[in-house]
């Protein structure tokens, strides 16, 4: 199996880079990839690029790095960071979105991770200018600059929490994550989106996106982990000072929110099957791989320690399995490389049109929009099967140790 989803994963890697992949208005040593295919002329002058799809670009190109950690797979990252620099015709802080700015400082710091790949040089400046966002008072983010109260949401207060917690401040993680848990979880056990403060009082938004429960599995997965480090836990040491145990014990209030969402997750998000459901096309094309992504990192990250622990990584790898099953059923092949459906329960469309009298503007010149055709549909497809490798390359490993 393990196999198996790794060739799968190659394959849907190859689909973007040959479909989607450029230069960057044909300079050297650059790459992004175009937001849809087939492509209009403007789509391949990257009037459109879309920034935080180009980060989540990155995020699956480390993915399969982190699975074979070639010279090829490295310099596209190093060509498409630097492509993403110059198209963004400025800083990379130059975006008024934290949501978007927090994609990319994730990526990067992903690629920091993988050998003989250094710190992206401005990494640690988009970091700093993200957090010095964090609105007065409150200590959690706006979705945009300048915009203070008037609309917290967890696609920015998510990813800034697993930031927070990856580069050492896990007291501010905990602060943004315990706001959320405070004030958008539902009666379901899922997270809404957000709130605006309007002139009448808080307005919840209750929608409940894909996304947003997978950041903040994430997010609580990075806190737990952290502090049980400092708790001394999964070490050799004994828990040995009224510190360390009380580290021990902030740790399971994460912990028992994870098995709490990926249990609401598998009830109201996921099919009985546990094909994971929802999305859409455009940004809400990425929705569900994002879940995935995070769902994997439960599934071989939570600790073994329990039993509870051991049915939420299971029941996490089920879902991720199970999607990446479905999804891989209702494909189309074209030239022997992929496309994925928007829906991963129903079968992909193809868009093209081969040769039918035309009937629309868009027939007439050759495109049928249908979501299949956009950049962000197709990376939740490749980071889906990624988090599928991910998952049974671990299943792998553990059975080995039985």
């Amino acid at each position: 199996m393990e196999e198996k989803w790794a060739h799968r994963a190659d394959l849907a890697e190859a689909a973007i880079n040959e479909r989607h992949a450029s230069s960057l208005w044909y300079l050297p040593r650059t790459n992004l990839a175009v937001v849809s295919w087939p492509p209009t002329a403007k789509d391949k002058l990257f009037v459109a690029w879309h920034y935080w799809w180009q980060a989540h670009y990155v995020d699956c190109l480390v993915d399969a790095a982190l699975r074979s950690n070639t010279k090829v797979r490295r310099r596209r990252i190093a060509d498409t960071l630097r492509g993403v620099r110059i198209r963004n015709l400025g800083p990379l802080t130059a975006n008024k979105y934290y949501d978007d700015k927090l994609w990319l400082a994730l990526a990067m710091g992903r690629v920091s991770s993988l050998n003989k790949m250094s710190q992206p040089k401005p990494q640690q400046a988009l970091q700093d200018n993200i957090m010095a966002g964090t609105v007065a008072g409150v200590g959690v983010l706006p979705w945009r600059e300048k915009e203070g109260e008037t609309f917290l949401n967890v696609p920015s207060n998510g990813p800034a929490a697993i930031m927070a917690a990856r580069t050492g401040d896990t007291d501010k993680a905990r602060h943004i994550v315990d706001w959320i848990y405070d004030h958008l979880i539902n009666d379901d056990g899922l997270v809404m989106d957000g709130v605006r403060m309007e002139m009448t009082g808080p307005r919840y938004i209750k929608a409940v996106y894909p996304y947003c429960q997978g950041v903040v599995l994430g997010a609580c997965l990075e806190i737990a982990l952290a502090l049980r480090a400092e708790a001394g836990l999964g070490e050799s040491q004994a828990i040995e000072s009224v510190e360390h145990a009380e580290r021990a014990d902030a740790a399971m209030v994460y912990i028992t929110r994870i098995r709490s969402l990926v249990q609401a997750v598998a009830t109201h998000l996921a099919t009985p099957a546990g094909v994971i459901t929802g999305g859409g096309q455009g940004d809400g094309g990425l929705f569900k791989g994002i879940l995935a992504r995070y769902l994997a990192d439960v599934a071989v990250r939570l600790p073994s320690d329990s039993p509870a622990n051991r049915a939420t990584k299971k029941l996490a790898a089920r879902l991720v399995l199970g999607s990446a099953d479905s999804v891989w059923e209702h494909r189309l092949e074209v030239d022997g490389l992929p496309i994925f459906g928007t829906e991963w329960t129903e079968d992909a469309r193809l868009p093209h049109n081969y040769g039918l009298t035309p009937s629309t503007l868009g027939q007439k010149v050759g495109v049928i929009r249908v979501a299949e055709r956009d950049l962000s549909v197709q990376l939740s497809g490749w980071m889906l099967l990624e988090a599928a490798a991910r998952v049974s390359r671990y299943l792998a490993d553990s059975a080995k140790k039985v």
